[in-house]
This record gives structure tokens, sequence and C-alpha cells, in this order.
């Protein structure tokens, strides 16, 4: 990260900063945050200090203190887009599944792109468009995140992580052909971008050309170990047991849902379960719930008629575990996410619970 040296730190204040920044540049981030605790100690509210000292606990994982030094460097000068960006990034790329940091990191990002664009500061207004891509495509606003990554695109045509991105996105929107595109254009210019290769790896699995798959699965895997790692694979029995027991370890309320429902288990979601719901649903859904909720039902509808049924992703949860007993504890959460469906939860109902 750039700083600047604020005229309200002296000399000492300065020289601190100064080895921070350095410090900062080297990779020492606890240097870099004890040269610039020193510097704060002589200019308080210096807001280039405030920044560094935030990015560098980003660096060590200390995300709240990150949070609070970004607040606080905020208050001092609120308008700051190299704070506003740095805050952002630390809400939507290190905040993990957390839906609530996500989002109030995209409220940084619009706050962040309207300065940039008055500013005329085309970089800056890149490197939000491109967070709040990211941002929306983790909540699943995968349409809206389309717009702001193509708009990235606009100001970067060049840029890989925009048109990787963007690839997740019409991916998840399953504009698979479009996808594939994004995807071989990125390895064009990155061969050895993991993420691309595990992409088309799901892709070519979904059109059923199984060694195209293992073998992109395989590059990712080996590009980057500690993010793709193989399934945890359970046979056909074996994982019939494991959803029985799911079934049976329902609480009695919602266990009395299920008398008339079949609980099935396919390897992969169909082109019509995807399709079915506007926006799309995700290919990577580990389960779905077809038919009407129990409250929707009535004794004029037809519809009601068509039995209700559960389905579980056998390989979608396969691969999104990386234990035996992570598998089995994702089934049972994963039984009663569209259980929650049939009793009529929707999905911001269920991610209250923890279920999403």
């Amino acid at each position: 990260m750039g700083t600047r040296t604020s005229k309200r730190t002296g000399v000492s204040g300065m020289e601190a900063l100064d080895a921070a920044a350095e410090a900062f540049e080297m990779g020492d981030f606890e240097a870099a945050l004890a040269a610039v605790d020193r510097g704060l100690a002589q200019a308080p509210d210096s807001v280039d200090a405030l920044h560094l000292r935030a990015a560098a606990l980003v660096e060590l994982g200390r995300l709240e203190e990150a949070g609070r030094a970004f607040g606080a460097a905020l208050r001092v000068s609120p308008d700051d887009l190299e704070v506003l960006l740095g805050t952002a990034d630390c809400l939507i790329c290190r905040a993990g599944e957390d839906r609530e940091a996500v989002e109030e990191g995209l409220g940084f990002c619009a706050k962040g792109k309207r300065l940039a664009q008055k500013a005329g500061d085309v970089e800056l207004l890149y490197e939000f468009l491109l967070l709040e891509g990211m941002g929306l495509n983790q909540v699943g606003e995968c349409r809206a995140a389309l717009a702001s990554l193509d708009a990235a695109l606009g100001h970067m045509p060049r840029s890989v992580d925009a048109q990787l991105e963007r690839g997740i996105a019409l991916f998840e929107l399953c504009r698979f052909d479009d996808a594939k595109g994004a995807f071989d254009k990125v390895l064009k210019d990155t061969p050895d971008e993991a993420w691309a290769h595990q992409y088309l790896g799901l892709m070519a699995e979904r059109r059923g050309d199984e060694k195209e798959a293992q073998r992109r699965f395989a590059k990712a895997q080996a590009l980057v170990p500690t993010e793709f790692f193989p399934p945890v694979e359970l046979g056909e029995a074996e994982f019939d047991r494991a959803v029985e027991a799911a079934v049976q370890s329902l609480p009695g309320h919602a266990k009395q849902y299920l008398d008339n429902v079949t609980i099935a288990v396919e390897d992969l979601p169909a082109d019509e379960d995807l399709l079915g719901e506007d926006p799309p649903l995700s290919p990577s859904i580990l389960g779905v719930f077809r038919g009407l909720a129990v409250g929707e039902r009535s004794v004029t509808n037809a519809f009601d008629h068509v039995p209700a049924s559960i389905v579980l992703y056998q390989k979608n949860l396969e691969r999104f575990a990386r234990t035996r007993e992570e598998l089995i504890e994702q089934i049972g959460i994963t039984v009663m996410h569209e259980v929650g469906h049939l009793m009529g939860l929707d999905e911001d109902d269920l991610w209250q619970r923890g279920l999403d």
C-alpha cells in the first residue's frame, strides 16, 4: 500500500511512519505495526498512520482490530479513497462467510465509486467496481455483479481479476458457455490461475466429461492445495444412511411435515432445477426443495397434488467438505435447510437461523 506524509506528523512521527511503510513493503507486518504505533503516539490523528496500522492488522489476521483502525481513519478523513478501499477490501475479501460484513463493505464500495468518479480517478474507480462485483457475487446478486464487473473491465480491459470474477458470475447465472469463454480468456493470460481450472472442471463435470473434469480439478489442487482438495467420497449406501440419520435427527416439529415428502439423492442439479428460478439457482447448491411449502397449499389448488420432494446433490456435498465428519454434518444442515423451505421459510429466514 502507498502512504502519504501527513502535515500533522512531527519529525519523529514521520520517521516512524517511514519505517512502518518500509517494514510493510518487506512483509514484516509485526515490525510495521510497532513502528506505526510509535508514529501514532506523536500524531494520533494521522490518517496515513491509521490506515497503515489497519492494513498491517489485516495482514496479521487481526480483523476485528483492523476494523476499528479503519473506523478511526475514516473518522479523521471520511472521504479518503484509499481508506475507503481498504475498509471495503477488509470487509468483502477477508471476512469469510460473514454476509453482514460483505453488505457493509458494499456500502463503502458505493461511496468510493461516487467519490472516485467525481475525482476522475479511473484506477480507484476500477478497484471499487471490482470489489463490488466480488461482494455481490458473494451475496448471490450475480446479475448486479456482472454489471459492476463489466464496468470494471471497461476501465481495465486486460484485468485478469475482473475477468475471473466475471466468469464466476456467469457460472452462477448458469450461462455456462459464456463462463467457459471467460475462464479460457483468463487462462490465456494466466495459465496457472487455479480458480479458472476449478470452474472449468465443474462445467466439464456437468457435461459428463469426467476425464476433463478430473484433469482440471487435479490442476487446481496442485496449484493451490490449501484451497482445493479431493472430495470426501462416500459410497451410495453410506451416503443414503447419512441422509436417513439426518432425517431421524430432525426435531419432532419439523419431522411431522415429511409424511408425504420424498427425499432423494442425485449427483448434480439438473438444468431444469437451476433454471426454474429467477435468478437461477447456483450450480453448486447442496440441495433443493421441490413443491409447495406447507402454508401455500390449499384445497382448491390443483398443484397441491404434485408430490413434494427434497433432493440432495451428492457430488456438491462431497466437494464442499474437507473431512468425513464435516460431510456428515453438512448433510444434516442441508436436510434441515430444505425442510425449512418445506415449512415456508425463505433464504433470509434460514440465514438468520444459521442454515444458509
